[in-house]
C-alpha cells in the first residue's frame, strides 16, 4: 500500500451562512492536502456540514422553513464558496446522510451494549448556541444566568432524562495517551490546558436530549435524540466509509490531522478520543486547534456584527491573494487581527512587487533580447552558482516547515528566496551588459538563472496559490500539469535553450486610496 494522508475540517453548522472563519480552516486543510499530494501521498480531504441540533432547528423555524430545507440551502452556499476559493475536497459529508446516521447508531449501540452509555437524569446550565452543558466553573451574568465560556452568551437551566457516556472511566486512559503521543494535541501550547482539564477529573457526559427532536433518534428509544456533538464527531469515520465502505475506511483511518478552531478543542481532544477508545477504534494522530481571525481585536461573530463576508473580499482581491494573506500573516496556532490595510500591503509588497514584478521584468528582457527563446546560455560564475545552491537550501527548509504545518514560516522561507532572486538580478545587472557580454552568453545565463529559480519555487507556491502557480508554471511548460509534479523530484536543470511565454502582470497593484474611497 502506498502512502496515504487523511485531513479533515470540522463540519460547519448550517444555522448561518459561511464566513471568513470557516474559509480560514478550510484553506489550511486544502493547502495541507495539496502539499501532501505533491509529496507523493494519496490524500483524502473531508469537509462538510453539521445539520442536526436545537440551534439549526431554531434557525430554520425563525425563517419559516423545515430544518432540512434550511440545510439544503446553506450547503449550496458552502460548496459555492469553496469552489470560488479553489478548494478541492474529496468528499463533502452531511450529517443528514443515511450512511452517517447508520454509522452513529452503530457506535452508539456498541457503547450501550458495552455499558459505556447508560440512562439517567441531568440538570444543568446549557448553552443553546454551542449545544453543550457548561462546566461548574462558568461565571454568572448580572441576570443570574451562567455565561458560556466559549461564546459568551447566557445559558439556560435544563433538567431532563437522558443517556450518559462514562467519560469519567477514561480519565487515566486519556492521560496515558497524551503522555505517549505528545504530537496528538497541537500546537503544543494547547496541550497543557487539555491535560489540566482532564487531571481535574471528568464527569460522565450527557449524550442525548429528550427535548430536541431534530437529530438521530437513540436506537431502541426514539424518545431520545443523540446529542449533536456525539453525532457530529462521528463524521470523521462515516465520511471515509465507516459502516459502508470498509476498504476505504481501512485505507485512510486513522486521520492524520483534524483541523479545528481552538474553541472546540475540548470536544476533539477529550470527548472524541474517549469515544474512540470506548468504541475500540484507533485514535487520530493529531488534533490541531488553530487560532482565530479577530476584527477590532475581538473574535468575529454574527452577534457582534463584525463578521467578514468572504465574497466581498474575493470580489475585491481574488482567491489567491486572500489565501496567501490568511496563511502568511500569522502562524496557524495564533490569533490574528484582520485589517484591509494589512491585506493590501501584503498584496502590493509580496505578490505584486516581489513576485509579480520579478517574473514580469525577466520575461520582458527575455522577449526584448531573445524573442522569448533564450538560446545562448553562458557558463556559471560564483554569483550564479550561489543562487542555485540557495534553492537547494530553500527546498529543504520549505518542505520541513510544511511538514510541521508551519505554513506561515514556509511562505516566509519562499519569500526569502524570491528576495534573493531579485537581489541576484540587481547584482548581475543584465540591463547594463556590453554587447560583447550579451553575445558571449552572459545575458542568457543571467536570465536563465532567474527564470530557472522562479520555475523551481513555483511548485512550492502551488498548495497556497494554485491558480497563480499554474500561470507561472505555464510560462515554462504549458503542456504539463503542475498538479502531477512531485516536490521531492524538483531540481535544477541546465539547458541549452529555454523557451518562455509572453510577459504579463501576475498581481496588479492595488490603489488603497481608490479601494477605501468606494
Amino acid at each position: 500500500m502506498g502512502k496515504t494522508f487523511y485531513v479533515t475540517t470540522p463540519i460547519y453548522y448550517v444555522n448561518d451562512v459561511p464566513h471568513i472563519g470557516h474559509a480560514y480552516t478550510t484553506i489550511i486543510a486544502d493547502t495541507i492536502a495539496r502539499f501532501k499530494k505533491l509529496m507523493g501521498y494519496e490524500v483524502f480531504f473531508l469537509t462538510g456540514t453539521d445539520e442536526h441540533g436545537q440551534k439549526v432547528e431554531k434557525a430554520a423555524r425563525s425563517q419559516g422553513m423545515e430544518p432540512k430545507e434550511l440545510a439544503d440551502k446553506v450547503v449550496e452556499r458552502f460548496k459555492a464558496l469553496w469552489k470560488k476559493l479553489n478548494i478541492k475536497y474529496d468528499y463533502f459529508i452531511r450529517t443528514t446522510e443515511k450512511n452517517h446516521e447508520e454509522g452513529v447508531k452503530k457506535i452508539f449501540s456498541f457503547l450501550m451494549k458495552k455499558g459505556d452509555i447508560y440512562k439517567g437524569g441531568y440538570s444543568g446550565w446549557y448553552c443553546i448556541s454551542d449545544e453543550s452543558f457548561l462546566p461548574e466553573s462558568a461565571e454568572f451574568s448580572s441576570n443570574g444566568k451562567k455565561i458560556c465560556p466559549d461564546c459568551g452568551r447566557e445559558s439556560e437551566i435544563v433538567s431532563e432524562e437522558c443517556y450518559f457516556f462514562r467519560l469519567s472511566k477514561y480519565r487515566d486512559k486519556l492521560l496515558k495517551f497524551y503522555e505517549e503521543n505528545p504530537e496528538f494535541i497541537q500546537p503544543s501550547s494547547r496541550r497543557n490546558e487539555v491535560i489540566s482539564f482532564v487531571k481535574a477529573g471528568l464527569k460522565d457526559l450527557s449524550v442525548t436530549r429528550a427535548t430536541v427532536r431534530w437529530g438521530i433518534p437513540v436506537p431502541g428509544d426514539p424518545s431520545q435524540t443523540i446529542y449533536v456533538w456525539f453525532d457530529a464527531l462521528i463524521n470523521y469515520l462515516t465520511g471515509i466509509g465507516y459502516g459502508w465502505d470498509g476498504e476505504k475506511f481501512n485505507k485512510f483511518w486513522p486521520a492524520d490531522i483534524h483541523l479545528i478552531g481552538k474553541d472546540i478543542l475540548r470536544f476533539h481532544a477529550i470527548y472524541w478520543p474517549a469515544f474512540l477508545i470506548a468504541a475500540e477504534i484507533p485514535l487520530p494522530k493529531t488534533v490541531f486547534g488553530h487560532g482565530w481571525w479577530l476584527k477590532d481585536e475581538t473574535k468575529m461573530s454574527k452577534s457582534k456584527g463584525n463578521v467578514l463576508d468572504p465574497y466581498t473580499l474575493l470580489n475585491a482581491f481574488g482567491s489567491d491573494s486572500i489565501r496567501y494573506f490568511l496563511l502568511r500573516e500569522i502562524p496557524i496556532g495564533l490569533d490574528g487581527n484582520f485589517s484591509h490595510e494589512g491585506l493590501i500591503n501584503r498584496i502590493n509588497s509580496d505578490l505584486a512587487n516581489d513576485l509579480g514584478n520579478l517574473l514580469n521584468r525577466i520575461l520582458v528582457m527575455a522577449k526584448k533580447y531573445f524573442h522569448s527563446v533564450i538560446d545562448t546560455i553562458g557558463e556559471e560564475n560564483n554569483l550564479d552558482s550561489s543562487l542555485r545552491r540557495s534553492f537547494e537550501k530553500t527546498k529543504k527548509l520549505v518542505t520541513e516547515e510544511f511538514e510541521k504545518y508551519s505554513i506561515s514560516k514556509g511562505l516566509e522561507v519562499i519569500w526569502e528566496f524570491i528576495y534573493e532572486i531579485n537581489k541576484y538580478l540587481d547584482q548581475a545587472r543584465p540591463w547594463s551588459l556590453s554587447e560583447k557580454e550579451k553575445k558571449s552568453g552572459r545575458l542568457g545565463r543571467i536570465l536563465f538563472q532567474g527564470l530557472e529559480s522562479i520555475r523551481l519555487i513555483t511548485p512550492f507556491l502551488f498548495p497556497v496559490m494554485s491558480g497563480s502557480a499554474e500561470k507561472i508554471w505555464n510560462v515554462f511548460f504549458p503542456e504539463t500539469n503542475i498538479e502531477n509534479l512531485n516536490l521531492t523530484e524538483i531540481e535544477w536543470k541546465e539547458r541549452k535553450s529555454l523557451k518562455v511565454q509572453e510577459p504579463f502582470q501576475l498581481f496588479p497593484r492595488i490603489d488603497s486610496k481608490e479601494f477605501f474611497s468606494e
